[in-house]
């Protein structure tokens, strides 16, 4: 199976900055923006803003998390805590490019009623060898994250994973069996099934039967309580991206092949139920150009839709396809705008439908690649798009402007942290400020979230004072479209 690695020019720079080797390196995967929790109890759920480029130390891209604390004003940079792999309770030694904070994930993982933080920090070095990577849960309690346990790569049953942590799924079941998390890395994605304690215990561990899962996700597609595995594998040669594989654990292998979605295929998946109907859906971001137009893929990025039903999803069933293009969704189709490379799937308006968040990092306005972010409402019927809306630095009420390679639309994400049942819209710009990154939240309104009153939080306003290379809010797909 050959690999497509589309290196663009966002990961030489990036890099560059940080003065490390790490393009010819590491595997192409995406990664989903931090998902905020409650993970000290006080009813506010805390925001997630990882900066896997930061130094610690003096140790060179390290990598921490800054947790912001939610109340009932909302957000405050002075309101916060840093944590690093040198943070007590914290396992491991933050050393050069281990990159903690490369991936997160939040649920309550041992159902005690305070969420958990669950971070990759894909370029760990272990006594298994260089890039095989860790994956840390940091444990909510009355003080906040205070302790931390290791899943093992050992459920890989011999074989050493690479890149392990790469991007993580989590969620919080009817019970302490049905609470999962799922990780990726170079040799397949591994799955953790509670009950989990925070002394670092855990029901079972299982790894799909193949490899290369760049990105992950979960989500029950037939109603079944139990919850669905998507992997996508990493880039195929002649392809816009990765395979959508779901329960690849399911698969006959006999051929070594899994068993994917045989129409379309992308970079980035979520899950949500976009019609109501009580099954989740699958989105995947699929953003690249197409090699051959009209072959494969849309120009300037889509995004693409499978419904679940009480028989899931059909490895064959064609999927919605969603563009610029596409009635009613502002801007319009143009190469190289990357539409799809940020996702995450939530109800913003509150109608009991959950919406499509699509980041379009590389969208030319003002600036070349400032970038975008378009919310696409859920609807019980009809199609895809109407209602759709969209954020920039240009949007009035904004902090900032849109300048040359922001890369507005990195990473996005959604959480109520005000407690005002009105969900905040979360977008990372990794570009910002010389690459050190910065996070905007959109307050929500009365029925979307809103540009007045929308905040900005950049890499030195919350502690973190390097020159470049922080990328607070994560790095999104920059270092794969």
């Amino acid at each position: 199976m050959t690999h497509r690695h589309g290196w663009g020019l966002a990961a030489v720079a990036v890099a560059g900055l940080m003065g490390s080797t790490l393009v010819s390196a590491v595997p192409a995967a995406a990664v989903h923006g931090g998902v905020p929790g409650d993970f000290n109890g006080d009813g506010y759920k805390d925001a997630v803003l990882p900066a896997p480029g930061a130094d610690v130390a003096g140790k060179e891209a390290a990598g921490a998390v800054v947790v912001l604390y939610g109340s009932k004003t909302g957000l405050a940079a002075s309101h916060r805590k840093t944590l690093t792999q040198n943070s007590s309770g914290v396992p491991g030694t933050a050393e050069k490019n281990d990159m903690f904070g490369y991936a997160t994930a939040t649920a309550d993982l041992n159902r005690d009623g305070y969420a958990d933080l669950v971070v990759g920090s894909p370029y760990e070095d272990t006594t298994g060898g260089t890039n095989r990577g860790a994956v840390t849960v940091l444990w909510g309690s009355g003080s906040g994250l205070t302790s931390g346990t290791s899943l093992p790569a050992s459920a890989y049953q011999g074989l050493e994973p690479l890149y392990f942590g790469l991007d993580i799924a989590a969620t919080s079941g009817s019970s302490g069996a049905k609470t999962e998390v799922l990780v990726g890395s170079w040799h397949g994605s591994a799955l953790f099934t509670g009950p989990f304690s925070r002394t670092g215990s855990y029901g079972a561990s299982a790894v799909a039967d193949y490899s290369w899962a760049g990105s992950v996700a979960l989500g029950d597609f037939d109603g079944d309580g139990a919850q669905d595995h998507v992997n996508v594998t990493f880039g195929q040669s002649g392809e816009t991206g990765g395979q959508v594989v779901i329960d690849p654990e399911d698969d006959d292998l006999s051929d070594d092949l899994p068993v994917y979605q045989t129409e379309g295929n992308g970079r980035i998946p979520a899950t949500g139920d976009l019609n109501g109907d009580g099954y989740a859906d699958l989105v995947v971001g699929d953003p690249e150009d197409p090699d051959t137009p009209g072959v494969d893929g849309a120009l300037g990025g889509r995004v693409l839709v499978w419904y679940g039903s009480a028989r899931g999803i059909a490895k064959d069933a064609p999927p919605v396809q969603i563009t610029q293009n596409t009635p009613s969704v502002p801007g319009a189709s143009e190469e190289g705008d990357s539409f799809g490379a940020g996702l995450a799937v939530a109800d913003l308006n509150r109608d009991g439908l959950a919406d499509i968040v699509v980041g379009s990092p590389y969208e030319d306005l003002a600036e070349g690649r400032a970038g975008q972010v378009t919310v696409i409402p859920g609807r019980a019927t009809g199609a895809l798009g109407t209602g759709s809306y969209s954020f920039s630095q240009d949007t009035a009420g904004v902090p900032g402007a849109s300048e040359d390679d922001d890369f507005f639309g990195t990473t996005v994400s959604v959480g109520d942290v005000n407690k005002d049942g009105r969900p905040e819209l979360f977008v990372g710009a990794a570009g910002e400020n010389n690459y050190t990154g910065a996070v905007w939240v959109f307050p929500g309104g009365s029925s979307r979230p809103v540009a007045t009153g929308s905040k900005l939080f950049t890499a030195a306003s919350v502690g973190l004072t390097q020159q470049s290379g922080t990328l607070l809010g994560g790095n999104g797909l920059l270092w794969v479209i």
